[in-house]
């Protein structure tokens, strides 16, 4: 064979063998490089973790005169509504009083006494029976910033002294509109209110009250005690009870348990028993000739407050009508009452109050 031809097939021999080295060479570097990859990325990572974040309480919102919690959120703007309610044994059971944010109960002629039922953050359907003003009326309404005061006439100087005081006169023998007539009731008991139908009358009234009262669910200590007496009078005899069961005090009359007409028992979170000068006069009330009974509710007097199964002995203080209503305890400190419905008695400083431990 030609030598030349040998020479050329050992070059490609070479050539082939050059080829399949540098194959090999470019593939471990090619596997090296993704090694070196595969370990970089392998390399562990440090995770950053985020603060947690603690969002703001969301304030409670109140009712200004029951201080607990507003149905839905926020107060009505509205203001209140106080009601003239009868408290005359054949006037019982009442409609509505259960739902009141405060009740008053006031002295009147012949040692009677009547409500004046006081309702802002809820809307009973109709609240009675409605009957007629009284003096004590004005200084009760004074505490409440302009209520709408609903009642059914009265005598001449009362109502002078009503269209002069700071309140919306709401008289239903002079707007009759307003009046609901319930079946089976007779009069001059059966003289009925709508507090939504009077707002509805008022739109332009949309200022909530001011708080007669200071708010606290902390009890406030005292001393222990069962129940109250206040004899008002054999028709107003006057007993609230501890249930220590349901956290709230029961009313009865002459040992008889009040209740409104769905016969729901009257229960509330607090009891606030005001003694106050009563005098009666100059006017008489009424064809049996009692005279008219004056309320003296400026100045201080006694207090005592029964919340949480407890007693708290102190003072009230108002220096004027326009001013705020300041309960003290004998301690020097403010008396806060429990969250929920308030019953005010308003008892003359003639009545023996019995608080029995």
């Amino acid at each position: 064979m030609p030598r030349h031809r040998t020479r050329s097939r050992a070059n490609r021999i070479w050539a082939v063998v050059i080829g399949i080295v540098a194959v090999i060479l470019v593939g471990a570097g090619v596997a090296l490089a993704v090694r070196a990859a595969s370990k970089k990325s392998a390399a562990p990572v440090t995770a950053t973790t985020a603060a947690p974040t603690t969002a703001a309480p969301v304030p409670t919102v109140t009712c200004p005169l029951t201080g607990a919690r507003a149905p839905g959120g926020s107060v009505p703007a509205r203001p209140a509504v106080a009601v003239k309610v009868d408290n005359y044994p054949e006037a019982r059971p009442w409609t509505g009083v259960d739902q009141a944010d405060i009740v008053f109960e006031e002295p009147v002629e012949g040692q009677i006494t009547r409500l004046v039922a006081v309702f802002q953050c809820q809307t009973p359907a109709l609240v009675g029976d409605v009957r007629s003003a009284r003096a004590p009326d004005v200084p009760i309404a004074d505490l409440l910033s302009r209520p709408l005061l609903v009642h059914a006439g009265g005598i001449a100087p009362v109502l002078d002294l009503l269209r002069a005081a700071d309140l919306v006169d709401v008289n239903l023998l002079s707007d009759g509109s307003l009046v609901v007539h319930v079946p089976g009731r007779y009069a001059p008991y059966n003289t009925y209110v709508s507090p939504a139908a009077v707002w509805a009358q008022n739109p332009a009234a949309t200022t909530p009250p001011t708080p007669v009262f200071t708010y606290s669910p902390a009890p406030m200590g005292g001393t222990p005690a069962a129940s109250v007496h206040i004899p008002f009078s054999s028709t107003s005899n006057v007993t609230w009870k501890w249930d220590a069961t349901k956290g709230a005090w029961a009313l009865s009359y002459s040992g008889v348990p009040a209740t409104v007409s769905s016969g729901t028992p009257i229960e509330t979170a607090n009891v606030v028993v005001m003694t106050v000068t009563v005098t009666n006069g100059p006017w008489v009330e009424n064809s049996q000739g009692a005279l008219e009974v004056q309320a003296h509710m400026t100045g201080s007097g006694p207090v005592t407050v029964l919340r949480n199964g407890q007693q708290i002995s102190g003072t009230w203080n108002r220096p004027s009508l326009g001013a705020s209503m300041i309960l003290t305890a004998a301690s020097g400190v403010t008396i806060a009452l429990q969250p929920g419905q308030t019953w005010v008695e308003i008892v003359p400083n003639y009545v023996n109050v019995t608080v029995a431990p």
